[in-house]
Order: structure tokens, then C-alpha cells, then sequence
């Protein structure tokens, strides 16, 4: 079994890529960081042949390059991305615009182009790694917010295609809430509420991937949220989100 993962040098995607080097027989990590990517091989290549792969996913021709030079993917884990916190008229516009690329735009491309491979030979898996933040708009954390609504609306879609198909190829996405990685620190926020720890994420959401579970929402409270959010009025979401994410500013 051959498995992709971006942004694998650290959070929940070195936690996965840390379980599945116990179950897979390769794999191919991406991330920015080739310092922090030499340490993750390093860990991981006794149990597994892992090939390391420096690339800022930002960057259009970099995804089609992955896709063109890693062939026979089982699994494909599209986890790269990061956020940023603050009123939307006082961020960055360049951040905004690297955000949507790197959450949006790479996810986009390597769902086509391994998906239409994974079709063609009735076969594979892919995670999207979201946020509970795709289920609702998000006040100070606009952009981001945006970003993951797109890749759960995506999925979503995806999944019906592949059903109407009768495909054997599976997609799922995993929405956490707020996990102790190193995304506050690039976020510039300071969660005040319980954060999951990422290894027990990262093993939930592989559990739940081997089982076909297309949502995937680890902890009860993050599955109350979901509910919430599809139940409440989207005004009254927004005044919430507001209030949560004011308290996350650093």
C-alpha cells in the first residue's frame, strides 16, 4: 500500500504519516519544511520506505509536479493548510491569498488528477482533512472558514458522483476542532477551549477512513457543533463564531 500525505512534517499529518508507516508499505511526505521532513523519515524509515518530497503547495505547478512523478497511490491525505485569525479588512491580503491557495487550490488539484486515477482502477482512498469550521461561517477567521467550507462541499459532492458510479473508491473528510499543533502559532491565536490532542485524532480519523466512514468528527462536542451548525439559524452561527473567535486573538 502506497500512501500521500501534504503537510507531514508535523501535526496531525506526522501522526499519521507515524501510524501509517506501521501499515503501509510507502510513503510519500510533503510539507515546506525538508528540515523537519529529514526528522520525520528518519523516525519513520525502520518501519516503512518513505520518500520525502519539498514542495510549497501554494504554488500550482509544484501539486501537478507531485502528481506527476508519485504514481499508484492507494491513499491520498490532502492535509497542508493553515489559517490566520483577525478582522478581514486588517489581514494580510498576500496571507489570504497563500491560504486559499494552500487550503484550497492544491486540495482541488490533487483530488482531480488522483481521483481520476484511483477511478480508473476502482480503487483507493482519499482524506480531505477540514475542520468543524466547514459546517458554519466563521467572523475573524473569515478566509480560513471559507477555505474548509469549500473542501467540505467538495467532498460532499465527490461522494455522491462516486455513489452514483457505483465506484469501489472512497472519500472521506476529517473535521476536528481545535488540536495542540502548530497551526495556532501560524494562526496567530490562543484557543481558550479543550484542544484534542493530535495522535489520538490522527488514529481516530484512520479508523474511521478503513471503514468507509465519510465523516469523520472526533470528540462528542465537535459532533454537538456539527449538529448546531445545521440546525440553528446561520445569523445567529455568525454572532457565536464571533464571540468564540474574539477570545482567541492573541
Amino acid at each position: 500500500m502506497k500512501v500521500l500525505i501534504t503537510g507531514a512534517s508535523s501535526g496531525i499529518g506526522r501522526d499519521l504519516a507515524r501510524i501509517f508507516a506501521k501499515k503501509a508499505d510507502e510513503l510519500v511526505l510533503v510539507a515546506r519544511d525538508i528540515k523537519k521532513l529529514e526528522e520525520v523519515k528518519k523516525e519513520l524509515e525502520k518501519d516503512a520506505k518513505i520518500e520525502i518530497i519539498q514542495k510549497d503547495l501554494s504554488i500550482e505547478e509544484n501539486c501537478k509536479e507531485i502528481h506527476k512523478n508519485v504514481q499508484n497511490v492507494d491513499i491520498l491525505i490532502n492535509n497542508a493548510g493553515f489559517g490566520d485569525c483577525g478582522n478581514f479588512t486588517k489581514t494580510s491580503l498576500e496571507k489570504d491569498i497563500s491560504m486559499i491557495k494552500t487550503n484550497i487550490t492544491a486540495y482541488h488539484i490533487l483530488t482531480k488528477l488522483y481521483l481520476i486515477d484511483m477511478k480508473a482502477k476502482n480503487s483507493g482512498k482519499i482524506l480531505n482533512v477540514a475542520s468543524i469550521a466547514g459546517f458554519m461561517p466563521g467572523p475573524l477567521m473569515a478566509t480560513y472558514y471559507a477555505t474548509k467550507s469549500y473542501i467540505v462541499s467538495l467532498s460532499e459532492a465527490i461522494r455522491e458522483e462516486l455513489k452514483k458510479e457505483k465506484s469501489k473508491v472512497k472519500i472521506s473528510i476529517l473535521c476536528p476542532g481545535p488540536v495542540n499543533t502548530n497551526f495556532n502559532n501560524v494562526a496567530n491565536v490562543n484557543f481558550r477551549i479543550r484542544e484534542a490532542n493530535s495522535m489520538n485524532v490522527a488514529k481516530y480519523a484512520i479508523k474511521k477512513l478503513e471503514k468507509g466512514k465519510f465523516y469523520i468528527i472526533p470528540g462528542l462536542d465537535i459532533k454537538i457543533a456539527k449538529i448546531g451548525a445545521k440546525f440553528l439559524p446561520r445569523n445567529l452561527i455568525s454572532k457565536i463564531s464571533y464571540m468564540v473567535q474574539k477570545r482567541k486573538i492573541i
